[in-house]
């Protein structure tokens, strides 16, 4: 099982080199954050549309299928799932919901033709809470929005994320990053050691993956009978697992942080490497008027009624 390449969260692809690499981070930060708070008071319509949007930008961006393949169809499945215990679920409102006409008509008096050409328009035009209910099943408008709203938040939560994350480097966003907060510098806020420390950050992500993997190997080549060990004797060898894992990561940090002292890494602001010239393109400036446009949809026909 290698996790480094079956599950490469929060890595990046550094080839081939697609459009989306192009763009500035601060751009694709902007991106980021919008996907992130439109779905915030927005219908259902607009989340599955923040969906199928992230899946057409990984086509067509050329992205290879072995990156995003198996992420994508484990979100995915997660998602279907989610959305599936979700809409079967009880909606919470707790009220039995009855027709308005009694059961027998005959008890009504005889309409008049203006009357019978109402009851028409409304037969035609049936409302109806509960979806579907076939046995203990039961489907209502409320189960299903909830379940649209849980299955497309953790897909556009985790896979923007992950996209934002494939496609800039960690240099990339820590520059960006920084770039957004010199204002911040006003309010004598440590903006360059707060970048410094999300780089070391995003560069210790495979490094914990690795050392997962590691320890899941040792653990799977010493071959132990699980069944003997019981569940308080699994226990106690997941919590060993555990605490070498602690171990072996603090160890590395240790080994980071000797290694920039004994480089002179003593101050971020008297030690700044500059990654990336940050300047805007002209395809930094059509990211910029999409995504202009991408609120002006969002605020026309997302916002929930």
């Amino acid at each position: 099982m290698d996790l480094l390449r079956s599950l490469p969260l929060g890595l990046y692809l550094e080839q081939p080199q697609t459009w989306l690499h192009k763009i500035d981070p601060r751009v694709k930060f902007a991106w980021l954050m919008s996907f992130l708070t439109s779905y915030v008071l927005a219908n259902s319509f607009w989340r599955v549309l923040l969906v199928v949007v992230l899946i057409l930008a990984t086509l067509i961006a050329r992205i290879p299928r072995r990156v995003w393949q198996q992420q994508m169809g484990w979100l995915l499945m997660l998602s279907f799932f989610v959305l599936a215990i979700a809409a079967v679920s009880p909606d919470g409102m707790g009220v039995n919901y009855q027709p308005r006409l009694p059961a027998n008509e005959q008890i009504l008096t005889q309409p008049s033709n203006s009357n019978n050409i109402v009851q028409e328009q409304a037969s035609n035009n049936k409302y109806s809470y509960v979806l579907f209910h076939k046995g203990p099943v039961k489907v209502t408008r409320r189960s299903l929005d909830l379940a649209i709203r849980l299955s497309t938040i953790i897909f556009t939560v985790i896979y923007s994320t992950n996209l934002y994350l494939l496609t800039t480097a960690p240099e990339e966003i820590t520059s960006g990053i920084e770039s957004l907060m010199q204002p911040l510098r006003r309010f004598k806020l440590p903006v360059t050691e707060i970048a410094l420390t999300l780089t070391l950050s995003l560069r210790f992500i495979p490094l914990v993956l690795e050392e997962v993997q590691n320890l899941f190997r040792s653990v799977m080549t010493r071959a132990i009978n699980w069944k003997k060990l019981g569940l308080k004797g699994a226990f106690k060898v997941w919590m060993t697992v555990a605490e070498r894992l602690l171990e072996n990561l603090l160890l590395r940090a240790d080994q980071m942080a000797n290694a920039m002292m004994v480089r002179g890494f003593t101050s971020p602001n008297e030690h700044r490497v500059q990654w990336h010239d940050l300047r805007l393109k002209g395809r930094d400036w059509l990211a910029i008027a999409t995504l202009i446009l991408f609120w002006g949809i969002r605020l026309a026909i997302g916002t929930q009624v």
